[in-house]
């Protein structure tokens, strides 16, 4: 993915960081060096970089620093904040409001992914209840508003464009005013492609944007655009008011840097991402998550809301019950199966668990365990109802596993697979018995319950010592204290790594 390379640098130089026996300057400097050309590598401006090692070097004087403070600890909190800094002009978007008409208009680069982006964006909001309606304002590209008609017909939106008309400042005026009479709260407008050189071009942009009066203008920005991205993105700032930034194609293998000088030219936040082709495959970006999973350091509170997204309310203290009660049956692997499924892409999901940086799930192999999670599915689809709720492996003989193989298509050996790895998550299951389970029976208390020594039995390893082992745990178990609980993963997952 982009930026993986980039955070498993920068995660490397922390590395050799907290391995140096003294942190003097000269170990500093490395890091901070090390740190640098990471960032050069990828495409980040020079200036940007400097900026960045100067106000770190000014954070972490180590000669003013006082025996018994935690160099390591301020050092990589003045990195955090530093690149949280590059990402975040200090001021947010423009938000739209349900049952109140807004006008969004995209602009953009030639094959930025700007039409596809529009979808999405209008996508997200109708799951979260708006009405949006798409135009298409684009008459320079031949095949456009097919496109775009294709997607929102694919994602049930309304839209608007003509194929006679060739003013695109009258086709959006036209299509605003339709939309807004049928009561649509959330309209957006998609323009041509167009590079700072054309300036026929600029010229329409500002005239579209003159005619429909926006609420908000959003830059559309190829991840992979490189050192190119400041001036092409300082030339639409000048022409027209940007409000945000959305950078797409970010599950491809380019540098991605270029695309945070971005923010620093048009001083606008970063709002969205776009991780894949598919209509979901698109985040909201939040900056200090995003940097921690940057950094490997994970982003829970993202990975708690996508399981309060996919786990109905109404299932949680049943969940809850069974957890407690250490019961791990067939059918609860395969609707926690389900819910990873509907989470998104595993390489995301699992990029927000401390200790899974991006680097971790080699290319590829990410869509390997999701086609083993479907074919786990479609065995379990060919058991019966007493086999998906019994808690004895003894059940399940050789005579049975013959049967569920024939009416799945597969063969017995990945039968044996499957229930082995049952095996192996109830085991981890078991470990949560006689967790005291809170009264409100949602997931969200439950992490009030868990102490750290009950957590270490249930993580990963890996993940453990990541976090910084149990000292990390137990401080992690405080910031989660008062928010989100890590139960929520547990009572998602069965406390395991997949």
């Amino acid at each position: 993915m982009v930026l993986a390379e980039l955070g498993g640098s920068i995660s490397r130089a922390l590395q050799q960081m907290s391995n140096a026996t003294i942190i003097d300057e000269k170990v500093l400097n490395e890091c901070l060096n090390e740190i640098s050309r990471a960032l050069l590598q990828s495409d980040v401006q020079f200036k940007l970089v400097r900026e960045m090692q100067v106000n770190i070097k000014k954070i972490v004087n180590l000669d003013d620093l006082a025996a018994g403070h935690n160099k390591r600890r301020i050092i990589q909190q003045a990195i955090f904040s530093e690149l949280c800094k590059m990402l975040d002009p200090g001021k947010p978007s423009f938000t739209p409001k349900k049952s109140k008409p807004s006008v969004v208009m995209f602009v953009g680069l030639q094959g930025s992914g700007k039409t596809t982006t529009c979808t999405k964006y209008a996508y997200y909001h109708q799951k979260k209840g708006w009405k949006p309606a798409l135009v298409c304002a684009d008459t320079f590209r031949a095949g456009a508003f097919d496109q775009l008609k294709q997607n929102a017909t694919k994602a049930k939106i309304p839209f608007y464009g003509s194929y006679m008309e060739s003013d695109p400042v009258k086709i959006a005026v036209e299509g605003v005013e339709r939309f807004k009479k049928e009561n649509c709260d959330l309209i957006i407008v998609d323009t041509s492609g167009r590079h700072k050189q054309e300036v026929a071009l600029f010229e329409e942009m500002r005239q579209v944007a003159e005619a429909t009066k926006p609420d908000l203008v959003i830059f559309v920005m190829d991840s992979s655009i490189g050192q190119a991205a400041f001036d092409q993105a300082q030339a639409f700032k000048q022409s027209v008011a940007v409000g945000a930034v959305i950078i797409t194609k970010m599950d491809g293998h380019a540098k991605g840097g270029g695309a945070l000088s971005a923010v620093a030219a048009t001083k606008s936040p970063v709002i969205f991402i776009g991780t894949g082709e598919h209509m979901d495959e698109f985040e909201v970006f939040d900056v200090k998550p995003f940097v921690n999973r940057l950094l490997g350091m994970g982003d829970l509170s993202g990975f708690m809301d996508k399981i309060q997204e996919v786990v109905p309310m109404d299932q949680h203290p049943e969940l809850l019950q069974k957890l407690s009660e250490g019961t791990f049956t067939m059918r609860i692997m395969y609707e926690q199966f389900q819910n990873l499924l509907k989470m998104g892409p595993i390489n995301q999901v699992f990029s927000m668990l401390p200790g899974f940086s991006s680097e971790l799930m080699p290319k590829g192999h990410e869509k390997e365990s999701q086609a083993k999670i479907k074919r786990y599915m479609t065995m379990m689809d060919s058991m019966t109802d007493e086999e998906l709720d019994s808690t004895n492996p003894k059940l399940m003989n050789e005579s049975r596993m013959m049967r569920i193989a024939r009416g799945a298509g597969r063969q017995v050996r990945e039968v044996v697979e499957m229930f082995e790895e049952y095996k192996r998550l109830a085991k981890i299951w078991s470990k949560m018995k006689g967790l005291k389970i809170p009264k409100k029976g949602d997931m969200s208390s439950l992490s009030r319950n868990m102490n750290a020594q009950h957590m270490s039995k249930v993580l990963p390893p890996q993940m453990l010592k990541q976090i910084g082992g149990m000292g990390g745990l137990q401080n992690l178990m405080k910031q989660m204290g008062s928010g989100k609980g890590m139960g929520d993963m547990m009572g998602m997952f069965g406390g395991g790594d997949k």
